[in-house]
């Protein structure tokens, strides 16, 4: 097959093309900076420099293919950060439906049934809504709350040696490795279904209060507690750390709805199933050995 990967060789990029290289596909990797292209072409695909808002640009990269894992920029700048994001899943619809290509497996997110009240995941909901609309065979590919995340924390645990946000230590939080969404994306794209399927990716559903006593036995701190922190605490925590005021918001608002459980809703009333590879006691030791 010939299939096309956004998200540059980024942490799903680069272990799902070496995947469906591995397996013998024809793989073109989309990136917005030429100096990926020796990266991109060392795993065995080719490279397409470009930016994913250039409807032109995508449709001309799109042509002939027969498959598209389409991912959207985490963080589409510092200010209206969800048109951004919307203005780009619109692009990618435009060349989907110009270029007829038959197969697509979006990357969306937990919380992306919500309109409001999911922070940053409101441009997936607004990108879903779009793709509905299209003629062709999609995956929504639903993923977990990345544990790559918990990184960032990294600075506050060796600086007040807390972990925290502003949702409670007793919430189930489902959580993903971007390895396990790799996987799970190569699976979707080499699939023939049609109509539009949502799946969830998940690697493990656990509460802060678990999180917290499995990095703090991986890192030699048993005692590490988790904080919650109220809105205001959080947002001041993140702007004082540099994050721009918007994205910061946005967070805010996605830890709101962790809070009180609408993000999680639908997967845990629903699915609720982990079937994903990495637990979180394996992902600790990744955590342990960034710290």
């Amino acid at each position: 097959m010939k299939i096309i990967i956004s998200g540059s060789l980024g942490n799903i990029g680069k272990p799902l093309t070496a995947q469906l290289v591995k397996s013998g596909h024809d793989v073109t990797v989309i990136s917005s900076t030429a100096d990926r292209k020796d990266a991109i072409e060392n795993l065995g695909a080719k490279a397409a420099i470009g930016s994913v808002s250039d409807a032109d640009f995508l449709s001309k990269t799109f042509t002939g293919a027969d498959a598209l894992f389409a991912m959207t920029p985490p963080n589409m700048g510092g200010a209206n950060i969800i048109k951004n994001t919307t203005d780009a899943g619109a692009a990618f619809a435009k060349a989907i439906q110009e270029t007829k290509i038959k197969r697509v497996v979006m990357l969306s997110s937990i919380g992306a049934d919500l309109p409001t009240g999911n922070g940053p995941i409101a441009g997936l909901y607004n990108i879903e809504k779009i793709y509905e609309k299209l003629d062709t065979s999609i995956t929504f590919l639903r993923a977990g709350y990345f544990y790559l995340n918990f990184f960032n924390d990294i600075p506050m645990i060796k600086g007040a040696g807390i972990m925290g946000a502003n949702f409670p230590a007793s919430n189930c939080i489902p959580l993903v490795h971007p390895e396990d969404i790799a996987a799970a994306a190569a699976e979707e794209l080499q699939k023939t279904q049609e109509g539009k399927n949502i799946r969830y990716i998940i690697s493990d559903v656990k509460t802060p209060s678990e999180i917290v006593k499995a990095f703090g036995s991986a890192i030699d701190k048993p005692e590490l507690p988790w904080i919650e922190f109220t809105d205001e605490q959080y947002f001041g925590g993140m702007t004082q750390a540099g994050v721009p005021e918007e994205m910061a918001g946005l967070y805010t608002e996605m830890g709101t709805g962790l809070r009180n459980e609408t993000i999680a809703a639908d997967f845990l009333n629903n699915d609720g199933n982990a079937t994903g590879k990495i637990k979180l006691e394996e992902f600790a030791k990744e955590f342990a050995s960034k710290f």
